[in-house]
């Protein structure tokens, strides 16, 4: 008799994705030597029984198999995933490991991120880490709070050499992930929501690093995936306070479409992002094509030039020229570059305009200066 049908679509979720970091690594450039993969039943990437939770007890991955973490936070989505990674990695010669990260933002925390490190060591991952970080407050507290994590998941990937982090988000978060994109207005890269493949914020040099095997699979699959495995979940109490956007939205918010429009606003949304990242991947790869193009020989940009793009294409050139001047990214909203672009379409003589990261935007002589102030 073969698994529980949750716990087979998480699993073969994963599989998936561990088969794409594999293919990864074998594609990697030639001077660069790709870990040994161990395969089970052959020399040292043998690996022991089954345990209790369908996870080998023994691992006997050699150190130079490839790594592969699971971030763990010890709700339903990431332990499922956990679970998932446990029971898959040793198949493929991966070695399985997990990361817990303590923003410290609850009382007993440390104690919550103690419990997670005992339930992924219980599903026989190694390393198991707690990293405990300090939350700032720029972009308030939820890119706070996720800036921190990806900063802290970054620096444990690197240390230990990990090919991968993978990410717990399902189909359920990147249809909130693109509602509240559209309440934002920041147009269709913003639509797009997650992408299944992604660096991290600011993460140059690791576009590969993390990875979303459960985009396609809902929330109650990977908490049903918990339940018939005995799995113990912890769920955040700031998943269900409306002080969060996020949580108003989950619980508020998406009902009352549902109610509206009927089932499926979900699976709709999810869709629509993937079609969004589509044409957003192909309009960047465009404005990166037409950047050289609009540049005197002094590097400049030439506003007649820009005027003469597709607006879209034209505001995503202004985008990039922007952030390559030290706006940061994350800070950088639609209404910036829609009052940068106005120094091409709607020229009447007005005066630099001020971006995130104290970088100003100028029009003079025909061309558009962009420079930290």
């Amino acid at each position: 008799m073969g698994p529980h049908p949750a716990v087979a679509a998480i699993r073969l979720a994963v599989r998936r994705v561990l088969h794409d970091v594999l293919t990864d690594l074998t594609d990697r450039p030639a001077h660069t030597p790709a870990p040994r993969v161990g395969r089970p039943g052959r020399g040292p990437g043998t690996y022991g029984p089954l345990g209790a939770l369908g996870v080998p007890d023994r691992p006997a991955l050699p150190d130079s198999a490839p790594l592969v973490l699971v971030a763990c936070s010890g709700g339903a989505d990431s332990m499922a995933l956990a679970s998932a990674l446990a029971f898959e990695a040793p198949k493929l010669g991966i070695r399985a490991g997990g990361i817990t990260v303590d923003h410290g933002l609850q009382d007993g925390s440390a104690l919550r991120a103690a419990e997670v490190v005992t339930r992924m060591t219980a599903l026989h991952l190694d390393p198991v880490e707690s990293v405990a970080v300090r939350v700032g407050r720029d972009g308030g507290p939820e890119a706070a709070a996720r800036d921190a994590r990806y900063a802290a998941l970054d620096e444990a990937a690197d240390r230990l050499g990990a090919a991968a982090v993978l990410l717990g988000h399902t189909r359920d978060d990147q249809a909130e992930t693109v509602l509240l994109g559209l309440a934002r207005g920041s147009g269709i890269r913003s639509l797009s929501g997650m992408p299944e493949v992604s660096g991290g914020p600011g993460a140059a040099g690791r576009r590969h690093r993390y990875r979303r095997p459960f985009l396609q699979v809902d929330r109650q699959t990977a908490r049903k995936a918990c339940m018939v495995q005995a799995l113990a979940v912890w769920d955040d109490p700031h998943n269900i306070d409306p002080a969060y956007t996020r949580s108003r939205l989950r619980h508020e918010g998406l009902p009352a479409l549902e109610k509206a429009l009927g089932k499926g606003v979900v699976e709709a949304l999810a869709r629509t992002a993937q079609l969004s990242r589509d044409d957003a991947d192909a309009l960047d790869a465009w404005a990166a094509e037409a950047e050289n193009g609009v540049r005197d020989e002094d590097g400049r940009l030439e506003c007649a030039k820009l005027y003469a793009l597709p607006p879209a294409v034209r505001r995503r050139v202004l985008r990039r020229a922007v952030v390559a001047a030290g706006s940061p990214a994350g800070s950088l909203f639609a209404r910036h570059i829609e009052e940068v672009d106005r120094l091409i379409t709607g020229w009447r003589g007005q005066g630099a305009i001020n971006l995130p990261g104290r970088v100003e935007a100028q029009r003079q002589g025909g061309r558009l200066v962009i420079r930290q102030g």
